[in-house]
């Protein structure tokens, strides 16, 4: 440190209020730039590193973020570079770090039996295509080719036994009639009836449950069956549709209970025109959902 006019400098220190800075040796009175650009730069080098270690203490408790953040606001401001009437701690308000809400619950999803089971809600096209599509179908390992189709509103010219009377006094408002084969000498044809709501299909499937029938329809391949011959006929009901079956040899052999074959193509004909109504119920029910 050097010494100027008038005995010795108190030395100069840049973090300590009223010291006195460097001058040059000389007496010129002039200062000593390099000494002062030095300090300059220590001063500056000081504040970095405060203004880092605020950052980095700032990531463990938000009371001692706002602290810090108060000291860089304050650093320039007092006289030595040391802030003066800090708070000793910030914290939060009680509540605020947890925000609640109102509790809420998602609509219950639509349910496709509804649509199914009301004219007035199953409102998609309905016929012979959309019940049963395309030339085939496969139920396990086994493959259906599909045969004739017909669709009628006078229910009772496509039955036979009970049924037509049955049909008429529920109000059928459609009959629709699918026959498949299985390749192995039997035919089936599923008969779907349909009616303006549930309780009326109820109705149905009870007062057909003996001697009731769907007539055979063959065509497209098909030859005449079940006409004379016994056969097994099936009825069943979901929504507002009653499904029928009648199905046999297409040879004209009578069915037996040892016949296991035709059970089995009965069972898979009246299981696919099932998945069918409800594929139907399911298809209208998300779309209302999307809406």
């Amino acid at each position: 440190m050097s010494y100027g006019q008038g005995g010795p400098q108190s030395q100069w220190d840049p973090w300590k209020p009223h010291s006195q800075q460097p001058w040059s040796s000389g007496d010129d009175g002039t200062p000593d730039w390099a000494a002062l650009a030095e300090a300059s730069e220590s001063r500056n080098k000081r504040r970095k590193l405060l203004f880092i270690g605020g950052g980095a203490v700032a990531t463990v408790a938000i009371g001692t973020a706002v602290a810090m953040a108060v000291v860089s606001a304050n650093s320039g401001n007092s006289a030595n570079g040391t802030p003066t009437n800090l708070p000793a701690s910030a914290s939060v308000p009680s509540g605020s770090a947890t925000p609640s809400f109102a509790p809420t619950s998602a609509p219950p999803p639509l349910n496709p039996k509804d649509f199914i089971s009301s004219a007035k809600k199953d409102t998609a096209p309905l016929n012979a295509d959309s019940l049963f599509p395309g030339t085939q179908l496969t139920m396990g390992d086994t493959v259906y080719k599909k045969g004739a189709t017909a669709d009628t509103t006078q229910c009772a010219t496509a039955a036979g036994g009970t049924l037509p009377k049955i049909l008429d006094a529920n109000r059928c408002t459609r009959l629709i009639r699918a026959t498949y084969t299985n390749g192995g000498g039997i035919a089936i044809t599923v008969g779907v009836a349909v009616f303006d709501d549930q309780a009326q299909a109820a109705k149905v499937k009870a007062q057909a449950a003996k001697k009731a029938v769907v007539r055979s329809l063959p065509g497209n391949g098909v030859k005449n069956f079940c006409d004379a011959a016994v056969c097994l006929t099936t009825t069943n009901a979901v929504g507002r549709y009653v499904y029928f079956t009648t199905g046999g040899f297409l040879d004209g052999k009578d069915v037996t209970n040892k016949d296991t074959k035709v059970f089995r193509v009965g069972d898979d004909l009246q299981q696919f025109t099932f998945n069918q109504i409800i594929r139907r119920g399911q298809a209208q029910a998300s779309a209302a959902a999307n809406r």
